[in-house]
C-alpha cells in the first residue's frame, strides 16, 4: 500500500464518525420536522373526530384516519432505515368487496342492501375504527410532537445554541468559544443515540400489538379510550346547544302561536339524542339508564258512526286521528319535558364537567412543552407567549411541577368524570318512580296476557295430544278387548292375536303419555334440576352439543321450567333450520341473574321479527322479567342469550 493511500484511509477513518454524527444530526432535524407535521395531523384528526362524532357526520373520522396513515407509515420506514429499528405495519387487511347473495342483495348485519356501496362503506368504517392500530396511531400522533420533536431536535438545538453562543460572546468572554464548541460536540455526539432512541420510541407505539400486553400498556389504552369517550361526550353536549335553541323556538311556535305541527318532529329528534346518551351512559360510564318513554298507543277502533275518537275529539280520517294520537303521546309523556330540561342544562353542567379533565391534561402538557421548546431553541419569547403559562405557575421555574400536577389531575379525574357524567344523565333522563311504576304495571299487564295466552295454548295442545293419541288408542284397546271376549271360546288363536295387538297398543299409549308428561314437566327436571335436564336434552340431539354449566344452586321450579323449554326450543331450531355441525350451551348464575347462552355454527340469519320462535321465548321468559338477545348475522354464527333474574336455593356442587 502506498503511503498516500494509507494516509487517505486514515483520514477517512478519522472523519467517518464525524460524518455519521453529522448525518444523524440532519436526520434528527428531519424527525423534528416530522414531529411538527404530526402535531398538525393530530389537530386535524381531533377536529374531524369531534365534529364527526359530535354532529353525527360519521364519514369524517374514517377519512381523517385513512389520510393520517401515510404519516405513521413514513415514521415506520424512517425508524427502519435511519434508526435500524424495523417496525412492521400492524393494520388489519382491507375488507373484501361485498358479494351478493342468490337474490342479488348484499347482506350485512341482518340487513339486505340493493347496492354494494352501502355495505362497502360500512365495512370500510368498521375496518378503520375497529382496528386497534388506529388508536395506537392516534396516541403516537398526540405524543410525537413533544417526544419526537425533543428526541430529533435536541442535537440540532445544542449545535445551534453552541454556534450562536461562540459567535456572539467570543469577543467579550474568553470561555464562550470553548463552551460553544463543547455544546456543538455534545450535539454531534448525542445525535446517533437520540436518532436510535427515536426509532425505539416509534416502535413502542406503532408496532403490532403483543398477544398479552403489559399492565402499563393496558392502563395507557384504557386512559386513551376514556379520553376519547370524554371527547365524544363533550361533542354531544355541544350538539345540545343548537338543539336547545331549536327546542325553545319550537315551543314558542307550538304553544305560543299554535303551530303544533313543529312539535312531534322536534320532540322525536330530541329523543334520539337522549336515547343515545342513555346507551352511552350504560356502555361507557357503567350507569344503566332505562328508557322512560311510554309505549306508543294504538289507534282506537272506528266508532259505529265511522269516526275515530282521540280524547275528546272525533276525526273522520285515520290520518288526522293518528296525528292527534301521536301528538298526545309525545306531549303528555313526562319524560319528554325532562328531556327538554336536560337539553337546556347539559351544555352547561355536562359540558363543563367533561371539559375539566380534558382541559387540565391538555393545559398541563401544552404548558410543559411550550416553555421547554423555546428554551431548546435558545429564544426568549416576549409578551403573552412568555407570560400565559407563568401566570398560572407563578414563575417559569414552577412551570414543570404545575404542568405535571395539572396533567396528573386530568388523568386521575378522567374516569371519575366519565362515571359522574353517567350519573348526571341518569339524574334527568332516567324514569321517575311514578314512571317506573306505570311501566311496571303495563309490563305486568302484557306479561299476564301473554302468560294467559300461553297457558291456554298449552292446554289446547295437551287436549289435542290426548284426543289424537292416547285417548284414541285406549278406545281401540277397549274395542279389541270386547272382540277378545267374543272370540275367546270360538277362536282362541284370533283372540290371542288381538291380545298381542292390544298389548302393543297399550305400550304405545304409555309411551305417548310419557312424552306428554315430559312435554308438560320433564321428570328429570323435577328430580335432578335444570343442569342435568339440559345435559339430558343435549344427549338426545343429532348435532354435537357441548354443555358448560356452573350453578351454585337451583332456581324456583317455574323459572327452571321456562328456561328448560326455552333452551329446548332453541336447540330444536338448531337441528331443524340452522344446518349446524356444532352447538354449545352455557349456563351461569351471574349478579343475581340466570344467564344462558346458546351458540351454533349454522347459517345464521335469525330474525325475531320474521317468526323464528324467539318471540314465543320472549313471551315465556317475560313473565319472569327475562330478556332475550339475538346475534345472528347472515352466514352465522348464531348466539342467543337468555337472562332471567332469580334467586338460587339448595346450594350444591355442579360440574361442567
Amino acid at each position: 500500500m502506498l503511503p498516500g493511500d494509507a494516509t487517505g484511509q486514515t483520514c477517512r477513518m478519522a472523519l467517518d464518525p464525524i460524518r455519521r454524527c453529522g448525518l444523524a444530526l440532519l436526520r434528527g432535524l428531519a424527525l423534528a420536522g416530522l414531529g411538527v407535521a404530526t402535531a398538525v395531523s393530530f389537530v386535524v384528526h381531533l377536529a374531524f373526530l369531534v365534529v364527526g362524532f359530535g354532529l353525527g357526520l360519521l364519514v369524517l373520522p374514517p377519512l381523517a384516519i385513512r389520510a393520517g396513515r401515510p404519516v405513521t407509515n413514513l415514521a415506520r420506514r424512517l425508524a427502519g432505515t435511519w434508526s435500524g429499528v424495523p417496525v412492521e405495519v400492524p393494520y388489519q387487511p382491507r375488507p373484501a368487496p361485498p358479494a351478493p347473495d342468490a337474490e342479488g342483495h348484499y347482506p350485512r348485519d341482518n340487513r339486505l342492501y340493493r347496492r354494494p356501496w352501502v355495505p362497502a362503506a360500512l365495512n370500510w368504517f368498521d375496518w378503520l375504527l375497529g382496528d386497534p392500530a388506529t388508536y395506537r396511531d392516534l396516541a403516537w400522533l398526540a405524543l410525537n410532537p413533544v417526544v419526537g420533536t425533543l428526541l430529533g431536535g435536541a442535537p440540532a438545538a445544542l449545535v445551534g445554541v453552541g454556534l450562536w453562543y461562540a459567535a456572539s460572546r467570543a469577543g467579550t468572554d474568553w470561555w464562550a468559544l470553548p463552551a460553544g464548541l463543547a455544546a456543538v460536540a455534545a450535539g454531534l455526539a448525542l445525535a446517533p443515540g437520540l436518532v436510535l432512541l427515536h426509532g425505539r420510541w416509534t416502535r413502542l407505539l406503532l408496532r403490532p400489538p403483543r398477544p398479552e400486553p403489559g399492565r402499563l400498556r393496558v392502563w395507557y389504552a384504557r386512559l386513551l379510550v376514556t379520553l376519547l369517550r370524554l371527547l365524544c361526550l363533550l361533542g354531544l353536549s355541544l350538539l345540545a346547544l343548537p338543539l336547545a335553541a331549536l327546542g325553545a323556538l319550537g315551543l314558542l311556535l307550538g304553544y305560543g302561536l299554535g303551530i303544533v305541527a313543529v312539535l312531534p318532529p322536534l320532540i322525536e329528534n330530541v329523543r334520539h339524542l337522549a336515547e343515545l346518551r342513555r346507551r352511552l351512559a350504560g356502555r361507557w360510564s357503567g350507569v344503566e339508564v332505562p328508557s322512560p318513554y311510554l309505549p306508543r298507543p294504538e289507534l282506537p277502533p272506528r266508532r259505529p258512526d265511522g269516526r275515530y275518537r282521540v280524547g275528546a275529539h272525533l276525526y273522520r280520517t285515520e290520518r288526522w286521528a293518528g296525528y292527534h294520537l301521536r301528538l298526545r303521546w309525545l306531549t303528555r309523556d313526562g319524560a319528554t319535558w325532562r328531556d327538554l330540561v336536560w337539553l337546556l342544562l347539559d351544555p352547561v353542567v355536562g359540558g363543563l364537567m367533561l371539559a375539566v379533565p380534558l382541559a387540565a391534561l391538555g393545559y398541563g402538557l401544552f404548558g410543559l412543552a411550550v416553555p421547554r421548546f423555546w428554551m431548546l431553541l435558545g429564544v426568549t419569547p416576549e409578551g403573552d407567549a412568555a407570560a400565559w403559562y407563568a401566570a398560572v405557575a407563578g414563575s417559569g421555574a414552577a412551570a414543570i411541577p404545575v404542568g405535571l400536577a395539572l396533567a396528573a389531575f386530568g388523568v386521575f379525574a378522567a374516569p371519575r368524570v366519565l362515571r359522574g357524567n353517567g350519573r348526571w344523565v341518569r339524574l334527568l333522563l332516567a324514569p321517575t318512580a311514578r314512571a317506573r311504576l306505570a311501566l311496571r304495571v303495563r309490563r305486568l299487564t302484557e306479561t299476564r296476557a301473554d302468560a294467559t295466552a300461553a297457558q291456554a295454548a298449552e292446554l289446547r295442545r295437551i287436549e289435542r295430544d290426548l284426543h289424537d293419541g292416547a285417548q284414541a288408542r285406549l278406545i281401540a284397546m277397549g274395542i279389541n278387548l270386547g272382540h277378545v271376549e267374543y272370540l275367546l271360546d270360538r277362536d282362541p288363536a284370533a283372540a290371542r292375536a288381538l291380545l298381542a295387538e292390544t298389548r302393543e297398543a297399550s305400550a304405545k299409549a304409555l309411551a305417548e303419555l310419557r312424552d306428554l308428561v315430559r312435554g308438560i314437566h320433564p321428570p328429570v327436571l323435577a328430580e335432578r334440576g335444570l343442569a342435568d335436564a339440559i345435559r339430558a336434552l343435549a344427549l338426545d340431539l343429532p348435532v354435537r352439543t357441548e354443555v358448560g354449566i356452573e350453578l351454585p344452586g337451583r332456581a324456583e321450579p317455574p323459572i327452571e321450567s321456562a328456561v328448560y323449554f326455552a333452551v329446548s326450543e332453541l336447540l330444536t331450531n338448531v337441528v331443524k333450520h340452522a344446518q349446524a355441525e356444532r352447538a354449545a350451551v352455557e349456563l351461569r348464575y351471574v349478579d343475581g341473574r340466570l344467564r344462558v347462552v346458546v351458540r351454533d355454527d349454522g347459517r345464521g340469519g335469525v330474525d325475531p321479527a320474521r317468526g323464528s320462535g324467539v318471540r314465543g321465548i320472549e313471551r315465556r321468559l317475560g313473565t319472569f322479567d327475562g330478556v332475550v338477545e339475538v346475534s345472528s348475522p347472515p352466514g352465522g354464527p348464531t348466539v342467543v342469550t337468555l337472562e332471567v333474574p332469580c334467586a338460587l336455593s339448595s346450594p350444591r356442587t355442579s360440574t361442567s
